[in-house]
């Protein structure tokens, strides 16, 4: 193989090159040069797109809250006297249910709020409130303060059929303390 060594100046820069028979090898010198001509093109492509862009910062649009889920269930359907008692074990519903029929000689009462909502106790709280009915896109429905349906302070409408009302707390901790509470509604006084 037969290799002939040639030297040209190229824009300031002497460049040496072997050539070969069947072909052309660039030298190291040359191969570097045409790494760094590639380095700043693209640099320089890069640093052109900024230029580009509009002279006005683009407003970052925070998204829009989720549209509230109405309950299935109405505030006026809860309104009312309702005899009280919670279980933990599932098996004893039938008998926490007879226990809160009981109760309604000392119903609790849950009244209608000022703004549409019911008034009851939160989990742990002397002073009951007004708080919403809310529904959820999994067809859940929860009981709670203003927030998303679901939040630490919501019980969750486990059943509710007109006269026995289940609910769970979602917290985790008020929830194992006061388990699944069982409203039944009081017969109206004579």
């Amino acid at each position: 193989m037969r290799c002939v060594r040639q030297t040209t100046f190229v824009k300031g820069i002497y460049m040496v090159e072997t050539q070969l028979r069947r072909g052309r090898a660039v030298s190291r010198q040359g191969r570097v040069l045409l790494n760094v001509g590639a380095a700043s093109l693209l640099a320089m492509l890069l640093a052109g797109c900024e230029t580009f862009s509009t002279s006005q910062p683009s407003a970052v649009q925070e998204p829009a809250a989720a549209p509230e889920i109405p309950s299935t269930i109405r505030s006026s359907e809860l309104v009312g006297r309702w005899g009280l008692a919670s279980y933990q074990n599932p098996n004893d519903r039938a008998r926490t249910e007879a226990a809160a029929r009981g109760q309604c000689k000392n119903p609790y009462v849950i009244g209608a709020g000022a703004n549409g909502g019911v008034v009851m106790h939160l989990a742990d709280e002397a002073t009951p409130q007004e708080l919403r009915l809310k529904g959820s896109p999994s067809g859940k429905n929860y009981i709670g303060p203003e927030g998303p349906a679901g939040g630490e302070k919501d019980r969750e409408i486990i059943s509710f059929d007109g006269k026995v009302l289940v609910t769970r707390f979602i917290d985790k901790d008020a929830g194992t303390r006061y388990g699944n509470m069982v409203y039944v509604r009081c017969a109206p006084r004579a």
